[in-house]
């Protein structure tokens, strides 16, 4: 591990005006940015501030000592979240939020058999077209909580007639085993007048609720809508206990 000496003074003045220092009951969340991101989002270039977070054991406002450890720290086999802003997320008085759950199958390959895909893309549309607001992109949950390996499984035993809910019931996981709380610290973090979240779920709903964060509106977001996830898209509504009120989702026929 490089000690404190090796760095450049430059280099470490120019990270630590990015990095922000968040405790928790656990240790710390290391945020750094923000970052200017342009984004092709639908063929136009939108400007966003990327953000992105550690959790670490260790609390200090030593950033030398959080930077000289990462080489050794291997973070490439970890997940890190992060968020993507835009507008003046601290400061308008409405901004839109969501909690988007790391889904490699439909994020990045554009897999039909869910609509996480299409629910980052029209979210970041969304945050876009309003003004103000951000998009967290959240590590360790894919599959609800399960994590990719187990998610490839679970996909085998819906292919073969059981739902969502049940492949991950029976592989020994709870059905969602999400957890949203370093986001809300970041959140808080972030901005702190109330925010309208762009979601389906209750549970981060409740989440956020519970954590005594004013959310002034929900949007909703169905679409997407294929003979591939029509069924996945029933049990979310029929056993995860999804909003859907009045759209243009699968049980409305």
């Amino acid at each position: 591990m490089p000690t404190v000496k090796n760095f450049d003074p430059k280099v470490i003045s120019l990270l630590q005006e990015k990095i922000k220092l968040i405790q928790t009951n656990k240790g710390a969340i290391y945020l750094v940015g923000p970052i200017k991101l342009p984004v092709n989002l639908q063929g136009e270039t939108v400007e966003f501030k990327w953000y992105c977070w550690l959790n670490c054991n260790e609390v200090t406002e030593d950033f030398e000592r959080i930077v000289a450890k990462l080489s050794a720290a291997n973070l490439a086999e970890l997940q890190q979240s992060s968020v993507l802003v835009h507008g003046d997320f601290s400061n308008a008085d409405h901004a839109l939020i969501r909690f988007h759950s790391i889904c490699h199958t439909g994020d990045i390959f554009g897999s039909k058999r869910c609509d996480c895909g299409y629910q980052l893309k029209q979210s970041m549309k969304h945050i876009a077209e309003h003004g103000s607001g951000a998009l967290f992109y959240l590590a360790n949950h894919e599959g609800r909580g399960i994590g990719l390996f187990s998610k490839a499984l679970a996909y085998i035993l819906q292919e073969n007639g059981f739902d969502t809910v049940d492949a991950n019931l029976q592989l020994g996981f709870v059905d969602d085993s999400r957890d949203y709380s370093d986001a809300i610290k970041v959140l808080q973090t972030l901005r702190t007048k109330p925010v309208t979240l762009i979601t389906n779920n209750p549970r981060k709903l409740d989440a956020l609720r519970k954590a005594g964060l004013e959310v002034e509106d929900r949007v909703q977001l169905w679409g997407d809508v294929s003979e591939y996830n029509e069924k996945y898209l029933k049990t979310k509504i029929e056993r995860a206990g999804h909003l859907n009120e009045g759209e243009d989702c699968c049980n409305n026929d």
